[in-house]
């Protein structure tokens, strides 16, 4: 299915949702969990007044102690403010907390930005209503996790017309410095997925090797100082080593269920393409095992565990 905003559907801001000189820009942010919290937090220390909604009200604490206005109801969050970001856990979520009636009929007006990880499908799907609704959609996924939340180095992958690009762009920049327009919406969802899927692969893959050096006696450390040296290195794995090696999967910056939801979202999305998903449909076993281990809330390096598991079933 192909999709695309036609001109007229290219929502522009009216004047009196506007800020005023002098007057902080109002920005909604619906869903404040481990990535939704810092995120809002980084606009609040830009001087922009911050309206947010949580379906679980007790993790808006912090950022009423910043000095967030926080509400009791999504439609009160959306109809204060200028901009609307969604960084909620899934299509469905986005759908209770957005688009249901009270809220749906707050939308006219409003830029809605998506930055949560969902399907293409879903995206455009979600798009067709906002429009519908009166209002402008684009899609802004993010790469990246807490630290980089907090340092203001995401990689933020912007899926919308050029127009909105630009005009989103400063606001985009409180999160990563350099917001790359990918294309129209849908675009910025499909990359998205594609490097969720790298991330478990890749990890799955060094955790296989990790586990087989130690299974043979090899110095840890000499097969990293090799990997290191060589093409097949990544960053990531000097990040995931130690919480393998002790086991230690507390504190996740991006928990092992997230995880086995993004494989599962890359795997509906694949499936009508040519493309062979054998590798993938492995390593979504392996994070299912990790779940069954009671891991779903750890780091996500917790599949090392599972590895080990089950070679040493073998």
């Amino acid at each position: 299915m192909t999709h695309s905003l036609n001109n007229e559907n290219l929502y522009i801001l009216k004047s009196d949702r506007l800020p005023r000189e002098g007057e902080k820009m109002k920005v909604a942010f619906l869903g404040t969990g481990l990535m939704g919290l810092p995120m809002a937090q980084r606009l609040l220390e830009a001087n922009i007044h911050v309206i947010a909604y949580n379906r679980t009200p007790e993790k808006l604490e912090p950022l009423k102690a910043a000095g967030a206005e926080v509400v009791t109801h999504p439609y009160q969050a959306i109809n204060a403010a200028e901009s609307i970001i969604l960084m909620l856990s899934n299509a469905a979520a986005i759908y209770s907390v957005l688009l249901s009636d009270r809220s749906w009929r707050t939308v006219a007006g409003r830029s809605i930005i998506q930055m949560g990880t969902i399907t293409p499908t879903e995206s455009k799907e979600i798009a067709d209503a906002v429009v519908a609704a009166g209002g402008e959609y684009v899609e802004a996924p993010v790469l990246g996790s807490i630290p980089e939340v907090k340092d203001g180095k995401l990689i933020v992958m912007v899926g919308a017309h050029q127009e909105q690009y630009q005009r989103h762009l400063e606001l985009f920049k409180h999160f990563g410095p350099e917001p790359l327009l990918v294309g129209p919406v849908g675009t910025a969802s499909a990359l998205k997925l594609a490097l969720n899927q790298l991330i478990a692969s890749l990890t799955t893959a060094f955790a296989l090797s990790l586990g087989f050096v130690q299974h043979q006696g090899i110095n840890v450390d000499l097969f990293m100082y090799v990997l290191r040296q060589s093409a097949l290195y990544a960053p990531t794995f000097d990040k995931k080593l130690q919480p393998m090696l002790e086991g230690n999967y507390a504190n996740p910056h991006f928990p092992t269920k997230h995880l086995m939801k993004d494989v599962d979202l890359f795997l509906s999305e694949a499936k009508s393409t040519s493309l062979n998903l054998s590798s993938i449909h492995g390593v979504r076993d392996i994070i299912e095992m990790a779940m069954k281990m009671s891991l779903s809330d750890a780091d996500y390096s917790s599949i090392f565990s599972a590895i080990n598991a089950s070679t040493d079933g073998a």
